[in-house]
């Protein structure tokens, strides 16, 4: 995420000192970073730093002493990129962050453990940072600090995932959980539309939008009178009217280019009237990009709202088993050698240099590698087929989406230690 890995102190540096010591070091550090990164190695997570560098540097030099708060003591461990570790089991704290088959908001999609899902070391995994400590996801605290507000999920079903993860995590942490109620009334979230969960004692409402290019879906009529599919790279979602004005947006997009009708860029991909013969699927997705992070510079208001994007979170195993149809049946460990991890995504290196352009500050939680370790915590055969039947032998597997509780509970206790060093970092009145 741009600001975590810019401002997080790799150094231990004793936050005891004058307001004005240590914003001359973070500014300091930050360009120190910069230009030695900016000669040497090229790698995705240098790269991460780079964007990071380039965002943050204007508002740290355009702060006075006043705004250059210190971080709280209590969120001092949070000292380094929080997205570069490991995952560990933990016997100490109680995980997952709710009880297999307590919420019953979950999509059957991703209820593995009501598909039948026996083992559960999965659900025992927490991610730890090198060299630093992430606070334990703390629900009611969570629900303070988002008191009044709105947060919108906008994205595919892996946005999807993180959305119900999130609630979930919440309603845990209710004493009266009927003061919780998605406000339409629905219990599935697949289709098409917009969702939104209150919570009624914080008057704290969680919303998801199925969004999954972020611009629009659009249909035309060929000379024959064929009505055919077209992706509008230059129209943002017309969804978006519904949410400019929430107080937390958290946007992805990925999956769906990975489509064998996007990914061939064939007939598909339009701009005004023009509908391209052939368009490359990296090119389309620069565009589109473009297109949704010039409507964020137009229409929201940085300081009422902030902006998450999140990194490319299906797994994708080196030899891309779990995105051509391969098997995930089985995975019951996470990968412990990067060897075996697969190149850093292209969509995620151009998602950073458009944010890197953009004048909305955009935090960026990169969770993409961190996520690609897990090949163990996918749904696999324990997923549901439409009509509610189970998954039989020799039918497509699960090997994208993630089973809840699992892997989406740890983007989101991430999410919440962001919330948490921002509202005691020199980035002041994060809310």
């Amino acid at each position: 995420m741009a600001f975590i890995t810019t401002l997080n102190n790799p150094f231990n540096y004793n936050f005891s000192r004058s307001r004005n010591a240590q914003a001359l070091f973070i500014l300091f550090l930050t360009l120190a970073l910069f230009f030695f990164f900016s000669s040497s190695d090229t790698s995705p997570s240098v790269n991460s730093r780079l964007r990071a560098a380039s965002i943050v540097l204007p508002r740290l030099a355009s702060m006075s002493s006043n705004d250059s708060t210190a971080l709280s003591s209590r969120y001092n461990d949070i000292s380094c990129d929080i997205f570069d570790g490991t995952w560990v089991v933990d016997d100490v704290n109680p995980y997952p962050l709710y009880a297999p088959g307590s919420c019953p908001f979950l999509d059957d999609s991703f209820n593995c453990f009501k598909n039948g899902r026996l083992d559960s070391d999965y659900i025992r995994l927490r991610w730890k940072p090198h060299g630093c400590h992430i606070p334990r996801f703390d629900g009611r605290e969570m629900l303070e600090m988002l008191r009044g507000k709105r947060v919108v999920f906008v994205g595919d079903s892996l946005n999807r995932n993180m959305w119900e993860s999130l609630v979930c995590a919440l309603r845990g942490s209710l004493v009266d959980k009927t003061r919780l109620l998605e406000v339409s009334g629905r219990r599935k979230f697949k289709t098409r539309g917009f969702f939104s969960f209150l919570f009624k004692d914080y008057n704290c409402s969680i919303d998801f939008i199925k969004s999954p290019f972020l611009v629009q879906e659009w249909r035309i009529s060929t000379k024959a009178g064929i009505r055919r599919e077209t992706l509008r790279l230059d129209m943002i979602q017309g969804s978006s009217i519904k949410y400019s004005d929430a107080d937390i947006i958290i946007y992805n997009t990925g999956h769906w280019w990975t489509h064998q009708k996007t990914s061939r860029g064939n007939n598909y991909f339009q701009e005004g009237n023009k509908v391209y013969s052939r368009l490359e699927v990296e090119d389309a997705y620069s565009r589109a990009l473009r297109t949704w992070s010039q409507w964020v510079d137009s229409n929201i208001n940085a300081s009422q709202t902030k902006v998450f994007f999140t990194g490319y979170s299906a797994s994708h195993f080196k030899g891309g088993q779990w995105n051509s149809g391969g098997s995930c049946k089985g995975e019951v460990k996470p990968i412990t050698n990067d060897t075996f991890l697969a190149e850093y995504p292209w969509m995620m290196s151009v998602l950073e240099s458009v944010i890197e352009e953009m004048r909305t500050p955009v935090f960026y939680l990169n969770i993409t590698k961190m996520t690609d370790y897990r090949k163990d915590g996918h749904p696999s055969i324990f997923r549901q087929a439409e009509g509610g039947q189970l998954l039989k032998q020799g039918m497509v597997q699960d090997c994208s989406h993630w089973c809840l509780p699992g892997v989406p509970d740890s983007w989101n206790e991430l999410l919440y230690a962001t919330l948490l060093m921002f509202q005691e970092s020199p980035v002041k009145h994060f809310f």
